[in-house]
């Protein structure tokens, strides 16, 4: 470690050290742990299936007379359904930190590198962002001057609702989370080097405040980009509901990551199945929190008979959208319940693959169903627009992944804990 310290002036003369201090960490935890060849190729990949999904969206969008509407549509689900990756590996590491979880810290270099992707989110949101600074109601109607001083409904909400705020909110959102994960990250990867145990304590005590923030700027961000697409509609656990699927999301995309690592000779011996067995039972400890907060909030809305609140509901339980509600009760509740159920199936890594995958389609479809009966109430709006968006932020999502996955390792090598974690096992 000491000789690491020292770097040579020239960028070959770099290289060398960061090769032998991978090679040292490897060694002392008797496993290979680099990601800097995986990432390199990820980064590549990943990045042409953005740009070719999202440049063929573009195209089909201009091809639509509706000046993008369909295009933003189609690419709001995508966005939200991605995000849901990344916001949920922002709780769930500061979760790990808040706690001093034992289990989950050979897992949890791979949570900071998820987190860390908030950024390229960011820039991301621009496509969003813009219209809506310049007054196009292409998603949100209160974004229009004109509509708002029409509507008594929405001059009362333009306080909350207009687009200077809403860029002011957008851009703490993401500096908070940001800065959050990038501390996370940072001094995780500084006790890699140094190996303070120290930086456990001071993890743990930063993990406080950033949860409460973290909570608040969730819910606030649930709000602006979704809810307010009907800023006719109330709910005061919409919040809740994204959440629900953040968490979901997170656990199902570690359990693909461990497996798919795992098949590149990464983590082999760090990771067990007793990893993927608690991943698991968080999987299938959320499908049953989101069918709980989802069945909470039609029960109370509907019971209440509140007009401006039923309204978004009545949309959702007719035509052609009824078919896509009773499907979503089905398929992301009740089978991944049963499939989930058994503890066999949460330690076969075929089968926990199959139900992480079949979560995050279904993560995607309920997206779908908050957002586009926005677009279309009559009937199911299907286009190919939707394929091309989700698999360009599909994309997107692995790219700004393995990014910070470069030059690091896939395992916090020096945190204190490690031992007891590579030990863990399942009662």
């Amino acid at each position: 470690m000491a000789t690491s310290k020292e770097k040579p002036e020239s960028s070959k003369g770099s290289l060398k050290p960061k090769a032998n201090k991978a090679s040292s960490a490897s060694e002392s935890v008797g496993d290979n742990i680099s990601g800097t060849e995986l990432a390199g190729g990820l980064v590549s990949k990943g990045g042409a299936v953005a740009a070719v999904g999202l440049g063929i969206s573009v195209v089909l969008g201009m091809m639509q007379n509706d000046s993008f509407r369909r295009f933003s549509f189609s690419y709001l689900t995508a966005y939200m359904w991605a995000l849901t990756v990344v916001l949920g590996g922002v709780f769930w590491v500061t979760l790990q930190h808040l706690v001093n979880a034992k289990w989950s810290i050979a897992l949890r270099r791979m949570g900071e590198l998820i987190a860390n992707a908030a950024p390229v989110f960011g820039l991301l949101a621009l496509p969003i962002l813009v219209p809506v600074l310049l007054g196009h109601d292409t998603l949100y109607v209160w974004a229009d001057h004109a509509k708002v001083e029409a509507d008594h409904a929405l001059h009362q909400k333009a306080g909350y609702l207009n687009p200077q705020f809403f860029l002011i909110r957008m851009v703490f959102y993401f500096g908070f989370w940001t800065l959050l994960s990038r501390y996370l990250l940072k001094q995780s990867v500084a006790q890699d080097k140094a190996g303070a145990a120290d930086v456990s304590q001071r993890l743990q005590r930063a993990s406080g405040p950033g949860m409460i923030l973290f909570a608040l700027t969730l819910t606030f961000f649930a709000i602006d980009l979704v809810m307010s697409l009907d800023p006719y509609w109330f709910s005061t656990i919409f919040g809740v509901y994204y959440f629900a699927s953040c968490v979901l999301a997170i656990n199902s995309t570690l359990v693909l990551a461990q497996v798919w690592l795992q098949s590149r000779g990464r983590l082999t011996k760090s990771l067990s199945d007793e990893h993927l067995h608690d991943l698991g039972k968080m999987m299938f400890a959320f499908t049953v929190f989101w069918a709980y907060i989802g069945f909470s909030q039609f029960m109370l809305i509907w019971y209440a008979n509140i007009p401006e609140e039923t309204a978004w509901f009545k949309e959702r339980i007719s035509g052609e959208w009824l078919d896509l509600s009773w499907g979503l009760v089905l398929l992301h509740f009740v089978v991944p319940f049963f499939g989930l159920l058994s503890r066999q199936v949460k330690r076969n890594r075929k089968w926990i693959s199959f139900w992480a995958i079949w979560i995050l389609v279904e993560i995607y479809v309920d997206m779908y169903w908050l957002i586009m009966p926005n677009l279309k109430a009559e009937e199911i709006p299907v286009s190919l627009l939707d394929v091309t968006c989700w698999i360009g932020m599909a994309g997107a999502l692995v790219a700004a992944i393995a990014v910070s996955a470069k030059n690091v390792n896939l395992l916090p090598v020096n945190d204190p804990r490690l031992p007891r974690s590579m030990a863990f096992e399942n009662i």
